[in-house]
């Protein structure tokens, strides 16, 4: 078992946050009709995609009936449908549609994760919750360090979650911190100055790497026209070059 496999089945037995635990574990019992046959997952959703992922897609939270029932990010509900096509369309997934932990889905260079792990009621964790979260995105951030070079950021609350973790993991984020947007690009240093680079072995701080704001791939977003499949298309290819990946 590799570092980043570790990390993700500490993730998964996680109980620190009680109004999220209590309220996963209640979906899985009572379920979705459409899925009263099914086995929920129930539990904090690990982050996907492989190891040395160059792009990682930061999302929100697990959606109760998708990921929470699923037990991947992103799969099984419609937020999904429209994130996995793009990816696909750009090259970045071997297939267009992501519905099970089965189906045989593979991520090309990219890694998709969240500040928060456990599904929260509405879909809305408390800035609290997301706090107490952080740790897992830092350590995932570290993990990652010798490869990531470009990081999408899906929403304003994953966006506030992702600026302190970047600094915790040993980036240096300008000053003041930028500000979300659809479509903001901002150059992130390697290094955060002090000694040994922040790094968790000693061994120097991690390479620069290029941030991007996205609206999130939600059901209003989608739904009203906000985010558009050709705007999110935008965002990702783009990112993808940055990271040294795609066409």
């Amino acid at each position: 078992m590799d570092a980043l496999d570790d990390l993700d089945l500490r993730v998964s037995g996680c109980r620190a946050c009680p109004r999220l635990v209590d309220w996963r574990e209640e979906v899985a019992r009572t379920k979705r009709a459409a899925f009263a046959d099914q086995t929920y997952w129930g539990r904090p959703v690990p982050g996907f995609g492989p190891p040395d992922a160059r792009l990682l897609i930061i999302g929100l939270a697990p959606a109760a009936h998708g990921g929470n029932r699923t037990g991947r990010m992103f799969t099984g509900d419609r937020s999904g449908d429209v994130l996995y096509q793009a990816l696909y369309d750009v090259g970045l997934a071997s297939q267009p549609t992501s519905v099970a932990v089965d189906d045989g889905l593979e991520l090309y260079g990219v890694r998709v994760t969240a500040p928060v792990h456990c599904a929260p009621p509405d879909n809305k964790p408390t800035p609290g919750e997301r706090e107490t979260c952080r740790p897992w995105l830092v350590q995932e951030l570290r993990l990652l360090r010798p490869t990531v070079r470009a990081v999408v950021v899906l929403g304003a609350f994953g966006w506030q979650a992702t600026l302190p973790a970047l600094v915790e993991a040993g980036w240096r984020v300008p000053r003041p911190r930028p500000a979300f947007g659809h479509g903001v690009r901002v150059g992130i240093d390697g290094s955060d100055g002090s000694v040994g680079g922040g790094g968790p072995d000693g061994g120097g701080g991690p390479e620069g790497l290029e941030l991007f704001g996205c609206f999130h791939v939600s059901q209003r977003n989608t739904f009203t026209g906000k985010l558009t499949p050709a705007m999110l298309r935008e965002v990702l290819s783009t990112a993808a070059r940055a990271a040294g990946l795609g066409k």
